[in-house]
């Protein structure tokens, strides 16, 4: 009989709502049932892509023993984390303080007032590499509630006493001012220190796609001309794309590098990686011209909108790392890895050995069984390119006839936003008309199923069906981000006004009187935390994301109360850039565009003008760091919702781009070549 998950939205919830656990959503009945059974609550937290979540579930909360002991001794809870995030984050950070770490699943026991006292990630069903089993932590846990209540009262008190005492306003300096031309030197020099000049990136294994840092070097290269910087972006993209992180048939990127040469992935794809990475490689591209860079970004702008978008418009969350291996037995990694003898199937002798020499297919593999992950390694000599897309077209297609990993149709907002962003800009780069329009269908939902009549988001939707849950600061950020540059790309003022409704938002609802901004929004559901972070996780922090939209905003508007804003956030950048320049990339990138101006560029002119279509061109390719840029026509009603294009007279009848910085401009120029000339970083 199905639990009380069978009503959710969220994928990951319905994943658990025929386990004989009688889960609860995380809500007050969940806790005041607690209360009224004098019994715990287990949280357990994860994601429909997350593998060890998976392997849990089957081992555990499919188990009838364990679930019993479940159901009588605890109340159960489930989370979605990407449902979520406001709740994963404040017992995450419990867990990491207790243990050192942190991961997913997340597994941590409640007294019926919220309070954590006991904290765990992944539990075997039975001991091993020194873990307690799960059935044992239950077992624990439930004598320790059952005879030392007293002592887990005083636990849970201490463990959130610790948490409340955190704040991060003694971290802002005292004035609250954005990074110095030296302070982001020094980040950048940290950057250096830990880069990886064999294998590209930073770090040891497991490697993460490092596409906040990635933007920042581009910017500090277009501003200063650092060589240095732009180098370590070169070779971290290429061995990215030529790794096994790379879908080298399909397009897209795995989650992360299990090892430290970007060989083998944890193979979940997800949105806000692709997205993020699109963008990276399309601005490399727009920095150095490789044709690799536009080829990736282009492939990975097309894997979105193959395998992420939805009937409504938006994308998805995420495709599992598991699928089936053609026996019934879910794998991780089963859809995209190969074997000699099964290229040999599909491509015969002669070009199944082509094959494997061009993607590092070997008889003992690269991963398990034999198997081997696509890669591209570099190569001496040129290879046949004909030759080579008929093997990819011949292998995609047999490989589209594998059990495809499962998807999560959920729609997050943060995340749409990012692809929004991508897509446009890719689309506006390679001329694909397509990838922006499907960035304009994304935000279209957004406006219709998200957002509110008081501009408020919800964090997802599912089948065009919005979530119960209020959007985070992420949501808001990302989201006036990912607007901002559809409206740069396609002249329409609108999506400039709904940026600046969301960030209106941000400014009453997130921001403290001292510059901070929490995750939250100040009416949002009290937990034992208001959660609070300037990091970079997977995606841009939602506190330098709101930076970099809040300053995008004020230098299309001339909004002081916006670029007032940004400033005091990026204080945060200032007291950890020169200590953790790996941790808070997208706000070195935000503090890059905040010294340079941003610069402001105003293309005046009809849109079917060819001479306004080079201006604008120009405009968007320009590199200097953070530059935003309004196109009107001068007296049009776009120009009215943009103040950036107020009072722009055309040249002698000719479309113009002005050139300027708080407002300030330079002489109107006609000539696309002059444009380019100032936009340099």
């Amino acid at each position: 009989m199905p639990n009380r998950l069978a009503h959710e939205t969220s994928p990951y919830l319905l994943q658990h709502a025929d386990n004989p656990v009688d889960w609860w959503p995380w809500s007050a009945d969940a806790f005041e049932e607690a209360r009224r059974r004098g019994v715990p609550v287990l949280l357990s937290v994860g994601y429909s892509s997350c593998h060890w979540c998976h392997v849990m579930a089957h081992e555990s909360f499919e188990d009838p023993d364990t679930a019993a002991l479940l159901n009588e001794h605890f109340v159960p809870v489930k989370v979605d984390r990407e449902e979520r995030p406001d709740v994963d984050a404040v017992y995450m950070e419990a867990v990491q303080a207790a243990t050192g770490q942190g991961g997913w699943p997340m597994t941590v026991f409640l007294t019926p007032d919220a309070e954590p006292f006991y904290f765990g990630t992944y539990f075997p069903p039975a001991p091993r590499h020194g873990m307690p089993s799960f059935g044992q932590v239950l077992e624990g846990v439930r004598s320790a509630w059952t005879d030392r209540r007293d002592e887990v009262g005083e636990v849970a008190g201490r463990i959130v006493a610790d948490l409340a005492g955190r704040s991060l306003t003694e971290s802002l300096p005292a004035d609250r001012r954005p990074p110095r031309p030296e302070e982001l030197h020094t980040a950048l020099m940290g950057l250096t220190r830990d880069f990886d000049a064999v294998r590209g990136g930073f770090g040891g294994a497991p490697k993460f796609p490092p596409s906040m840092a990635l933007e920042f070097l581009l910017r500090h290269h277009a501003r200063t001309g650092s060589a240095a910087a732009l180098e370590m972006v070169q070779a971290t993209c290429a061995a990215m794309a030529r790794g096994g992180i790379y879908d080298q048939l399909g397009g897209g990127f795995a989650r992360y590098a299990v090892d430290a040469t970007w060989t083998v992935p944890h193979f979940e794809k997800m949105l806000y990686d692709n997205a993020l990475l699109c963008r990276t490689y399309a601005h490399l591209w727009r920095a150095t011209g490789s044709d690799l860079a536009r080829r990736v970004a282009l492939e990975t702008a097309d894997f979105m909108v193959r395998e992420l978008r939805t009937d409504q418009g938006g994308f998805a969350s995420a495709l599992d790392a598991d699928s089936d291996d053609g026996s019934g037995k879910h794998v991780e990694g089963a859809y995209y890895v190969w074997t000699p003898e099964q290229l040999r199937a599909v491509l015969g002798e002669k070009d199944a050995e082509f094959a494997a020499a061009c993607f590092g297919v070997t008889e003992e593999g690269t991963f398990e069984e034999g198997a081997s992950v696509l890669q591209l390694p570099d190569t001496d000599g040129p290879v046949d390119a004909e030759r080579m897309a008929s093997v990819k077209e011949r292998l995609l297609a047999a490989r589209a006839e594998r059990p495809r990993p499962g998807r999560d149709d959920k729609v997050v907002a943060a995340w749409n936003g990012l692809a929004i962003a991508a897509l446009a800009e890719t689309g506006a780069y390679f001329d694909r008309p397509d990838l922006v329009q499907a960035a304009t269908d994304a935000a279209d939902l957004l406006v219709r199923v998200h957002m509110d009549w008081q501009a408020r988001l919800h964090r997802t939707s599912r089948d065009g069906t919005p979530g119960a849950n209020s959007g985070v600061l992420e949501d808001y950020a990302d989201v006036a981000e990912g607007f901002l540059a559809l409206a740069a790309v396609t002249g329409e003022g609108v999506w400039t006004e709904f940026a600046g409704f969301f960030l209106d938002t941000v400014l009453l609802q997130f921001t403290t009187e001292d510059g901070a901004l929490y995750d939250t929004a100040a009416d949002a559901e009290t937990l034992i935390r208001r959660p609070q972070d300037p990091t970079d996780n997977a995606t841009p922090s939602g506190w330098t994301a709101a930076a970099g939209a809040l300053l995008s905003y004020a230098a299309l508007t001339g909004s002081e109360l916006h670029r007032t804003a940004a400033e005091r956030a990026l204080g945060i950048v200032t007291a950890l850039g020169g200590r953790a320049p790996r941790f808070i990339g997208w706000g070195l990138a935000v503090a890059e565009a905040a010294l340079d101006g941003p610069r402001e560029i105003a293309v005046v002119g009809a849109q079917d003008d060819p001479a306004t279509a080079a201006l604008h061109r120009v405009a968007l390719l320009g590199t200097a760091p953070g530059a935003v840029v309004a196109l009107g026509s001068p007296g049009s009603d776009d120009s009215g919702e943009v103040p950036l294009l107020r009072d722009r007279p055309l040249v002698d009848g000719r479309p113009a781009a002005y050139v300027c910085r708080h407002f300030t401009c330079e002489r109107p120029t006609t000539d696309p070549e002059e444009l380019a000339e100032r936009l340099r970083g």
